[in-house]
């Protein structure tokens, strides 16, 4: 079943087009990496999807309904930025808590102390329960990265858009971070849409890649069969090249031995 079904989107910014026509499917439950090289598109897909820029033209249906027109609010997609977006005067604690009580889709549903208890036990998913009180600038950058995700999980949307949130991080807690979103994915069933310039950290945790160059989908593809199977010299040049031979070492990440994730 499709999560979410993109037809034909296009836009530009002044004379620069900068998605043509792009069309594509995410299934539901899937992780779907969205590669790309700076300046293809991959971040103005996700600005549209959740309703941060609106396209030129082309449709965005999600469960068969159209959300082209809908407000950010009204899509129940959550999103993890790069920067991490944490109010810097808050504790660990009511960064989370503030976004339950404030969301659209979740302030009529808490009270401040059942917002609190919700916080810590989403803080303690991702194994940040001796660090409550802190601001975030106690933290590690992967510390402050999972007090983001803590937050976005928290208003349990169907969907969640993720901006290149580890491209800051050092390599080791790069690493750590790949297997405790995988997990998250798998305990909570959420769709995920994962922005990467990261050849290494797309093969490793998707179900799907799309690879994308210049405002145009180059190939849409499980990780093993754009390796079998690359559809251009664009993609054995920039994905497979890149990788090289850590590509078979990487896959198993994310797939099981029947190829499903």
């Amino acid at each position: 079943m499709d999560k979410i079904e993109v037809n034909n989107l296009s836009k530009s910014f002044g004379h620069t087009k900068v998605l043509n026509e792009i069309s594509f499917t995410v299934k539901d439950g899937e992780f779907l990496s969205i590669l790309g090289p700076s300046g293809c598109g991959k971040t103005t897909i996700l600005r549209i999807l959740i309703g941060l820029e609106h396209a030129d033209s082309g449709t965005i249906l999600k469960d068969g309904i159209d959300i082209t027109n809908y407000p950010a609010a009204k899509r129940r997609m959550g999103i993890v930025f790069q920067n991490y977006a944490l109010f810097e005067n808050m504790s660990v604690l009511k960064n989370v808590q503030y976004a339950l009580l404030k969301s659209v889709s979740t302030k009529d549903s808490y009270t401040r102390e059942s917002a609190a208890e919700k916080a810590k036990q989403m803080l303690d998913l991702v194994g940040l329960s001796e660090h409550l009180e802190k601001k975030p600038r106690q933290l590690s950058g992967g510390q402050q990265q999972r007090v983001a995700i803590a937050r976005t999980l928290a208003l349990n949307p169907d969907v969640i858009l993720f901006d290149e949130p580890m491209s800051a991080l050092d390599v080791d807690t790069r690493l750590s971070l790949r297997g405790e979103l995988k997990e998250l994915q798998k305990q909570f069933a959420t769709t995920m849409i994962y922005i990467t310039h990261d050849q290494e950290e797309a093969f490793a945790m998707s179900d799907r890649i799309m690879v994308m160059d210049a405002g145009r989908i180059r190939q849409l593809d499980t990780p093993m069969n754009i390796v079998d199977h690359p559809a251009d010299d664009y993609i054995r040049q920039f994905v497979i090249q890149n990788i090289n031979t850590k590509i078979h070492s990487l896959i198993p990440f994310a797939w099981d031995e029947e190829g499903k994730g």
